[in-house]
């Protein structure tokens, strides 16, 4: 059973941080792609970050220098750590190990 749970999800300012964290269970995590992707309402899904097994990284164009992501392989999970959050990154973030596998989600929301 493939379990992935999500945490660090909150409300900021603009231009605050936030560490998203994902840990995974039922896999062998250090064979998996991990990434990250958000939902907005109205708005389909899209790839935030990737990281590969062997620790290849890409990021949508909207986040290149602002969000990180990376993996510990001892702990089974992946980060996220955003920095100079905008409005516009508000969405439901989602963790992903390699295609069909999915957490639940954690709300984050950047506003005044």
């Amino acid at each position: 059973q493939v379990q992935l749970v999500e945490s660090g999800g909150g409300l900021v300012q603009p231009g605050g941080s936030l560490r998203l964290s994902c840990a995974a269970s039922g896999i062998i995590f250090r064979a998996y792609t991990m990434g990250w992707f958000r939902q907005a309402p109205g708005k389909q899904r899209e790839l935030v970050a990737r990281i590969t097994n062997i620790g290849r990284t890409n990021y949508a164009d909207s986040v290149k220098g602002r969000f990180t992501i990376s993996r510990d392989n001892a702990k089974n999970t992946v980060y996220l750590q955003m920095n100079s959050l905008k409005p516009e990154d508000t969405a439901v973030y989602y963790c992903n190990a390699g295609v069909t596998n999915w957490g639940q989600g954690t709300q984050v929301t950047v506003s005044s």
